[in-house]
C-alpha cells in the first residue's frame, strides 16, 4: 500500500472515530491497524502480504469499509450519547436509485434521531452509480450529483437542529 493509500485510510478512520478518539491520530492509526490485522487473519495471510494477484487492497477496499463501519456500530451500541447508521448504496442493484436512497437514509435518520451526536455514513454510493470498469458519463455524474444533494438535504432537514450530525461518505 502506497502512502498516499496509508494516509486516505488514516484520515477516513480519523473521521469516522472521531468522537471516540478526540481527532487523535495515533489512537486511529492504533484502529486502523487491528481492523488491517483482522482482515488480513480472516483472509488467511499475513498482514503485509499483498492479496492474490499481487495488489494490495485499496483505501476504499469494501470490506475495510465494512468491518470499521461493524466496529464503530459496535463500539457505539451501549453508548447513550452517540449513535452511528451505515448505509451501503450498493447492496442491490437500485439501492442508489432517488427512491430507495430515500427510504434507507429516512430510516437511518429516524434511528439517529434520539441521539445528541451521530454518524451517518454512507458507502459505495459513488461505484453504485458507475460500476467498475465503467465510464462516467454525463448522465452518471448528474445523478451521483443528484444522490449526493438528496442526501444532505435530507440530512439537514430531518435532523434536530441541537444535534450534532457527521455525514461520511465513503
Amino acid at each position: 500500500m502506497t502512502s498516499s493509500d496509508h494516509l486516505r485510510r488514516l484520515h477516513f478512520i480519523n473521521a469516522l472515530f472521531a468522537g471516540l478518539t478526540g481527532h487523535d491520530l495515533y489512537l486511529a492509526q492504533q484502529i486502523q491497524t487491528a481492523i488491517t490485522t483482522s482482515l488480513s487473519e480472516a483472509r488467511g495471510r499475513p498482514a503485509e502480504q499483498p492479496p492474490p494477484g499481487g495488489e494490495p487492497a485499496e483505501p476504499s477496499d469494501p470490506a475495510f469499509a465494512a468491518a470499521a463501519a461493524r466496529l464503530l456500530e459496535r463500539l457505539c451500541d451501549g453508548r447513550q450519547d452517540h449513535g452511528f447508521f451505515h448505509w451501503d448504496a450498493a447492496e442491490s442493484a437500485a439501492a442508489a436509485t432517488p427512491l430507495f436512497a430515500r427510504e434507507h437514509v429516512l430510516a437511518g435518520l429516524r434511528r439517529l434521531a434520539r441521539y445528541r451526536e451521530s454518524t451517518l455514513l454512507v458507502t459505495n454510493l459513488r461505484p453504485a452509480h458507475c460500476p467498475p470498469h465503467r465510464r462516467w458519463t454525463g448522465r452518471r455524474q448528474r445523478e451521483y450529483r443528484e444522490s449526493l444533494a438528496l442526501i444532505r438535504d435530507l440530512a439537514a432537514a430531518r435532523s434536530r437542529r441541537s444535534a450534532s450530525l457527521n455525514l461520511l461518505f465513503l
